[in-house]
């Protein structure tokens, strides 16, 4: 029986006692609990084995509670990133000193010890249990791409007053893999969608992804969480269901359970398929992370201590510069900085960068010897003709926005002969693996059931259309392509399709397609020409060729210039046409 509890004696007498304050309350409320449980003979050997420094902490911090009344009621407050990315004073932070290895406590242990969620028995949960067991390697994967971030997580849980459990969700939406993006247009660790994302104050645009932000991405998760679990009345098993499908349709499940005179507990309620199984796995996960011998499972140490800083830019940088300042390989980067999508933080913020604290002193002395405009290389470009501010955004791999912010231009229109100054990478666009565009083309060229065929987007185009054409399913080719099936295609967009049409299906032959044949009905129409048009962007616009609109219009022949306001007349095929007027 004695053996049974040597566990509680030995953290007893080797905890830090400085090592958190809010640590030790919630510890010392646990071993005041074990206290009440173990028999009069433990627990005597427990007070003979404790030392009395330990219990001057323990009167102590019992004094404050009964003060306090119940001020350990976790805040309803926000989390911002200030509270958490800032460094803090040592009053604030949890002090990390350095313990000897078989003293020091690891992450697993401090996400145990933070356990607050119900201790559940339900046929799901087991379901979910025997999953794990038959695939042991399963979390070994999991916790190697866990191992950068968990420490931060779980500082930010800790932080909001909320159960460790939930530091272990990413686990749940994406198994740790910072690109992961869902058919139901989710991104990152934490699987947000875009409207949620941006409610939360996650940016979204060419350069950069909020939701793919390890750092920015979990304040957001934690704020979420804390207010489902506010609008469900403190019951964490509906919040977390709202997490994966929706307040709104857990809502409505209560809300039909109890006109119906039904519990209106989470295992009681209708939900979707994967919400059924949502809440379970987590709950599995505790009992694993418990207690991992029980299910065969080995669960590697990771240190219960920062894996990387936060270090704040004042300007956009190339990643490969940085890179190579941190003294890392590129893709250590981009893994850390998951969310900016191209080759260099987005010019207009943030500019932080998530350095490994093993390198990031290194990192910024290096970084302060090199001037703001020479962290990104720079090319000066002549406007030729026919071109505009999106063909030569795209020549680049810049965006328009870019280009005019740099530029000082106000509207899209520009000259012929104007020199532009344009952001370019320093280095092949293929070095940069794990941008958007390189992880997309990756995923294109994996070799797939059926013929390949490259398929230039038209106007009309749908996934829908596509799919049935080749005969093969919208969440495959969206998927194939690196995108959901709600994703917007765009005109000239280069689809890989992996087509089932014909009788050989096994090959691998290239070929480019059009899309499927459509009846030609053409008309004649007028357009108004706007300001920033040209021959190039009409003729795109319509799909016709420049040479077409010299020959229906003689008034264009003459001049170099479009004036906006001039009539033009265009003959088109209106099946080919999607809000081109």
């Amino acid at each position: 029986m004695e053996d049974s509890h040597s566990p509680y004696i030995q953290r007893l007498t080797s905890l830090p006692l400085i090592h958190s304050i809010r640590y030790n309350i919630r510890y010392l409320i646990k071993i005041t609990k074990k206290f009440i449980m173990l028999k009069l003979s433990i627990a005597q050997k427990l007070i003979a084995t404790v030392p009395k420094s330990f219990f001057s902490l323990f009167i102590i911090t019992l004094s404050g509670l009964l003060l306090n009344g119940c001020s350990l009621q976790p805040t309803q407050t926000e989390i911002t990133a200030a509270e958490i990315a800032t460094p803090l004073s040592s009053a604030q932070t949890p002090t990390h000193i350095e313990l000897s290895p078989t003293t020091r406590l690891d992450v697993w242990e401090r996400i145990r010890n933070g356990f607050d969620l119900p201790d559940v028995e339900h046929k799901r949960i087991d379901q979910e249990l025997r999953w794990f067991k038959r695939h042991p390697t399963y979390m070994k994967r999991v916790v190697e791409r866990a191992r950068p971030y968990l420490h931060y997580i779980i500082e930010t849980v800790e932080a909001a007053g909320i159960p460790s459990e939930l530091a272990l969700l990413p686990i749940v939406e994406s198994a740790f893999q910072p690109f992961a993006y869902s058919h139901g247009r989710a991104a990152g660790i934490w699987q947000f969608i875009p409207a949620t994302g941006k409610r939360y104050g996650l940016k979204q645009n060419w350069w950069y992804d909020g939701r793919r932000d390890v750092h920015a991405s979990t304040i957001a998760a934690v704020n979420l969480l804390k207010n489902l679990h506010r609008n469900f009345n403190g019951d964490w098993m509906h919040a977390l269901a709202a997490y994966n499908t929706g307040d709104a349709r857990v809502k409505r499940s209560i809300r039909r359970n109890k006109r119906k005179g039904k519990s209106s507990d989470f295992f009681s309620l209708r939900l979707p398929k994967e919400t059924r199984a949502y809440v379970p796995k987590l709950l599995a996960l505790k009992k694993i992370i418990n207690n991992p011998e029980a299910f065969g499972i080995e669960l590697d140490e990771i240190p219960d201590q920062p894996y990387f800083e936060k270090v704040t830019l004042d300007s956009q940088i190339d990643l490969a510069l940085a890179a190579e300042m941190a003294g890392l390989p590129l893709d250590d980067i981009y893994h850390l900085n998951s969310g900016y999508n191209r080759w260099a933080t987005s010019p207009s913020g943030p500019y932080d960068l998530l350095i490994p604290i093993t390198h990031s002193e290194g990192f910024k002395e290096k970084l302060a010897e090199v001037p703001a405009n020479k962290r990104i290389r720079w090319i000066r470009h002549r406007v030729r003709k026919g071109e505009t501010l999106s063909t030569i955004a795209q020549k680049y791999h810049s965006s328009v926005r870019t280009i005019k912010r740099v530029n000082r231009l106000r509207g899209k229109m520009i000259r012929v002969g104007r020199g532009l100054t344009i952001p370019v990478a320093s280095r092949s666009l293929r070095e940069y693996r794990l941008s958007a565009n390189q992880r997309k083309s990756k995923l294109q060229n994996i070799p797939r059931q059926g013929r390949k065929v490259s398929h230039i987007v038209q106007s009309g185009d749908t996934f829908w259309d596509l799919a049935q054409y080749h005969r093969v399913g919208v969440k495959q080719l969206a998927k194939w392509n690196s995108m959901a099936p709600r994703d917007r295609l765009q005109t000239g967009q280069n689809l890989i399709i992996w087509s089932r049409r014909g009788s050989d299906v096994s090959s691998h032959n290239n070929e480019t397609l059009s899309a499927p044949p459509r009846r030609n009905i053409t008309k004649r129409i007028g357009y108004k020409v706007r300001p920033g048009d040209s021959l190039a962007r009409i003729s795109s616009k319509f799909r016709v060729s420049i040479q077409q609109l010299k020959r229906w219009n003689k008034s264009i022949r003459t001049k170099k210039y479009l004036q906006p306001g001039q009539w033009l007349t265009l003959i088109v095929d209106v099946a080919r046409q999607s809000g081109s007027s």
